[in-house]
């Protein structure tokens, strides 16, 4: 039988082979947020950037936000590093629209707690912003992000941008729906021309919507002569907010929220899931639509949106199609 002689420089090869530490994980170099810019809109009650793609890097990552500094390179704003009061619901409460029918009853589900404007997500690297953002001075700051796996640590400078902004209306207010239906006397639909909705925050105090319908030249219907009236067999302001009643003005519907954002569950009524929507009528006497008459049609409104965030807010809602007939 041949024999094969292995070399002994072959053997010493196979042996630093055999003996060569073998890596555990991975962690890549390019770890990212979908953009680097992040934005913290002041004073709404939740604010959370993406995660960090982790680029197939091995899991769990620790992630530590390191170096926060505003643009000019400067140390991090105090207003960072203090805790304010915010109110919020206790552990385990939450909202009810048919129990919680007062302030008292409300209160009695939230708490005074006081936070960080600002939290950082160890395991997913997310950035989350509360109400006490609102401390927060405005600007742009820039940060670094240390990454750890079984591979080992990195760190990534200027990682991120956090731009601390003032909310602008799309980021306060969001429009779900938004229709106007006429009926005859008989129960027939008309379908109509949808309602122009414009909206506007004028304070930041209270917990207030003020609904202005008017017609199509601008004339404001009067809820208080029954211009403007609810609808029985379906959900109001009132069934979102029973905390006060709804005021009708000569101009306007005016509604006390108390808490944002409004509204703060979806209505569930007799098995049907209304989510945000709001149902009003403006009796045929009060309503003359293009193309109509008087007494022939009235317009059942339909709209739902919510509210981000407290403040007194005007919200104009006009009948691009009809005209308004005053109540004696």
């Amino acid at each position: 039988m041949r024999k094969f002689l292995i070399p002994a420089f072959t053997l010493l090869v196979l042996g630093a082979i055999n003996c060569k530490k073998i890596q555990q994980g991975f962690l890549s170099e390019t770890l990212r947020y979908t953009s680097p810019d992040l934005y913290a809109q002041r004073g709404l009650a939740l604010v959370q950037s993406a995660k960090i793609f982790a680029d197939g890097s091995t899991p769990p990552i620790t992630f530590e936000l390191l170096n926060l500094r505003d643009s000019s390179g400067k140390p991090l704003s105090e207003a960072f590093n203090t805790k304010y009061d915010v109110t919020v619901f206790k552990p385990g409460m939450s909202f009810n629209a048919e129990t919680d029918t007062t302030v008292a009853l409300l209160n009695a589900k939230r708490e005074t707690v006081s936070v960080l404007p600002m939290d950082f997500n160890t395991s997913s690297g997310q950035l989350s912003f509360n109400k006490a953002a609102l401390n927060i001075p405005l600007g742009i700051y820039n940060f670094d992000i240390k990454a750890t796996n079984s591979a080992g640590s990195r760190v990534y400078p200027s990682f991120g941008r956090i731009h601390v902004v003032d909310p602008t209306q799309e980021d306060m207010f969001l429009i779900e729906d938004n229709v106007n239906n006429a009926f005859d006397l008989a129960g027939t639909t008309f379908a109509k021309r949808n309602p122009i909705l414009k909206f506007s925050r004028v304070s930041a105090d209270g917990a207030r919507i003020i609904l202005k319908i008017s017609d199509k030249n601008g004339s404001p219907f009067n809820p208080s002569k029954g211009e403007v009236i609810a609808r029985g067999d379906r959900p109001t302001f009132l069934s979102y907010a029973k905390f006060n009643p709804v005021i009708f003005t000569d101009t306007a519907l005016v509604c006390d929220f108390e808490v944002a954002p409004f509204p703060l569950a979806k209505y569930i009524a007799g098995g049907t899931d209304w989510g945000h929507l709001i149902y009003y009528r403006i009796p045929e006497k009060n309503i003359i639509f293009d193309g109509s008459s008087l007494g022939t049609l009235n317009a059942n409104l339909r709209f739902a949106f919510t509210i981000k965030m407290e403040g007194t807010f005007i919200i104009e809602y006009q009948l691009p199609d009809a005209v308004r007939v005053p109540a004696p």
